[in-house]
């Protein structure tokens, strides 16, 4: 039987306590598991020192896998202990490209009985993580519009937030380059780059759609759709997968990615920060394992 400790935020909704309580019981039935409620991530080197010997199960959103990763790394603890996913939160997407369940009990009898499979990560400049992605330009302008308009629309808020700031937003000129090789040379303005460990963002909006996790490269997007018409008309093809398509968008594959250009800001993982004049990332393979099922 699995030794786990299971980790939940508690200022979670009461809308999500009958879930959590499905959930953590599903948990205790399959695996002997502590049950450990956090206030800030802060907590969570604490909290897994405080557990030696067990593998970490987060119950909560794709912000609260990137911080229990980002303990562990933090810690040196990425290749010893064994990460499981229960996911709670409103966009859920790599849970969704990894094909957990995103039914509470359904997802913790995998996490408790499932299979180990490592998965890369990005690293930035600065020793940061990237779980899933991170993209400059209008997602992250999607983004923030869409915060406001979770609690109605859930994860649909940031569809129509690209919607939205796809008619704003006029692009930056940025250079990027992946593995040396130069995908946009600075001259022309960009409306969006996105990097993809996993395949979606904003839950469910597919901005790198052929990605795979653990292929130990990273995919990039690069759009130059830059006109009124042809910004909405990228916003409605990204919700809907075909951006990639456009013959104003660009795609490549590699393990270093890098962007220079004006300050832009970057949501990595749903975490917004910069501005940055320089970011770099670089695919780390395999440098960490989650709990899957099992085929």
């Amino acid at each position: 039987m699995r030794r786990l400790v299971a980790i939940a935020n508690s200022s979670a909704g009461s809308a999500d306590d009958e879930a959590l309580s499905r959930a953590l019981a599903e948990l205790a039935e399959h695996a002997d598991t502590v049950n450990v409620q956090i206030g800030d991530p802060a907590e969570l080197k604490g909290l897994l020192a405080e557990h030696p010997g067990r593998d970490p199960v987060v119950l909560g959103g794709d912000g609260s896998l990137h911080c229990l990763v980002t303990a562990l790394a933090e810690r040196g603890e990425l290749d010893s202990r064994t990460v499981g996913l229960v996911p709670l939160g409103t966009g859920n997407d790599l849970a969704r490209a990894l094909g957990v369940p995103l039914d509470p009990v359904a997802a913790a009898r995998v996490a408790a009985t499932g299979e180990p499979r490592p998965l890369d990560l990005l690293r930035d400049d600065d020793g940061g993580i990237v779980v899933n992605a991170v993209h400059a330009g209008v997602g992250v302008e999607a983004a923030q519009t869409a915060q406001p308009l979770k609690p109605v629309l859930r994860r649909f808020a940031y569809a129509a937030g690209s919607v939205i700031a796809g008619v704003r937003t006029k692009g930056v000129p940025l250079r990027v380059e992946v593995d040396g090789e130069v995908v946009a040379d600075g001259r022309r303005r960009v409306l969006m780059v996105g990097v993809g460990n996993g395949r979606t963002i904003g839950g469910g909006t597919p901005i790198t759609p052929d990605a795979s996790p653990a292929d130990r490269l990273a995919d990039v997007v690069v759009s130059f759709a830059t006109g009124p018409l042809r910004r909405l008309g990228y916003g409605v093809m990204l919700r809907l997968g075909r951006h990639t398509r456009r013959p104003d968008v660009v795609t490549a594959r590699g393990s270093r990615i890098r962007v220079c250009g004006p300050p832009v800001h970057v949501n990595a993982d749903g975490e917004l920060s910069g501005p940055y004049t320089t970011r770099t990332w670089t695919v780390v393979p395999h440098a960490w394992q989650l709990t899957l099922p099992r085929d």
